[in-house]
């Protein structure tokens, strides 16, 4: 195609300032219409945002012809549901993560995108941005040795929400999980970027605190990636204080590193320490969404893609199977 022309199924706040506008900004890109079931909130979106069309109803969106590639934005319960309808109308997708609730709806969606011939992406944008970017070149060039093992740590302290108030994220028939699934996720994803796909997975789940609803507070895994490198990360939501970083151990360095800023840390065995601050863009999905365009455009291929992504739900199903099967 010439140009991708968007629509948003959800332009809620995600598509304020992470996506929306990079859909926008990116060079062979326009975003044409939004959708959202409040109509008057996709109304304002539009008018805020100068976006010409605005819907209260998926479909009339998906079959707009005026739309050539669909951007799934809603919280992952309804991925599945409405990256099918446009698969199924033969638009590209773009859907937002945790790719879907599970990996069986991951699965379907796959098959949808093959069936009907038209790629399938997803949001996990940190596999654009310049800090993931130069970390991967880092590993790729040997710096740090041949990789070992890797180790996550993050960690969270408690948050607690009136009954009814909880946000969806918590909701596991809307989530898939609790916050480990929203969190963990873009941790696990770029893992797999940097290291390659994980293979063996074993872990154990439980809710440690009585709160967040009785959805995992605490994940800890052993795992195995393809390539042979070891892993293992603990994701705690109930703990005494925040903390997030990686670790990438290797036979002549380490790189440590957050998932969610842009610290990075260099140690070499020779007893050097390099310290750097890589900041995110302004819209932090528009790199990756650049790759989008590029590859619809027929001149680059994405990074982020529905095989990629459900790897990670695979990952996730395996961790949090147990807990959820004893409810």
């Amino acid at each position: 195609m010439d140009k991708v022309r968007w629509g948003i199924i959800g332009c809620g706040n995600v598509t304020e300032v992470k996506s929306g506008p990079a859909l926008q900004k990116a060079e062979g890109s326009e975003l044409v219409a939004v959708m959202r079931r409040n109509g008057a909130l996709a109304a304002d979106y539009a008018q805020r945002h100068g976006v010409a069309k605005w819907y209260d109803d998926a479909a009339a969106l998906v079959h707009d012809p005026d739309v050539n590639a669909v951007y799934v934005a809603t919280p992952p319960g309804s991925h599945h549901e409405y990256s099918l309808l446009a698969l199924q109308a033969g638009k590209p997708v773009y859907v937002e993560k945790p790719m879907a609730r599970n990996h069986a709806e991951c699965q379907d969606m796959i098959a949808a995108s093959e069936a009907a011939g038209v790629p399938l992406f997803v949001a996990y944008y940190r596999r654009g941005l310049p800090k993931f970017v130069e970390i991967k070149r880092l590993l790729d060039s040997g710096v740090i040795g041949d990789v070992r093992f890797v180790h996550s740590t993050y960690l969270q302290t408690l948050r607690t929400y009136e009954e009814g108030t909880e946000p969806w994220r918590i909701q596991p028939e809307l989530s898939g999980g609790g916050l480990f699934v929203d969190l963990a996720s873009h941790t696990l994803d770029i893992l797999d970027y940097l290291l390659g796909p994980i293979g063996e997975v074993k872990g154990f789940a439980s809710n440690q605190s009585g709160g967040l609803k009785q959805v995992e507070d605490i994940v800890t895994t052993s795992y195995a990636f393809e390539s042979g490198v070891m892993g293992t990360g603990v994701w705690s939501f109930s703990s005494y204080t925040h903390q997030d970083v990686n670790e990438i151990v290797g036979s002549r360095g380490k790189l440590s590193f957050s998932t969610f800023s842009g610290d990075l840390r260099i140690e070499l065995a020779d007893g050097s320490v390099e310290e750097r601050n890589i900041p995110n863009p302004a819209h932090v999905q528009q790199p990756l969404i650049q790759t989008v365009v590029d590859e619809l455009r027929g001149i680059g291929r994405s990074p982020s893609t529905g095989r990629s992504a459900a790897r990670t739900n695979r990952v996730m199903d395996e961790l949090l199977r147990d807990f959820y099967r004893a409810r």
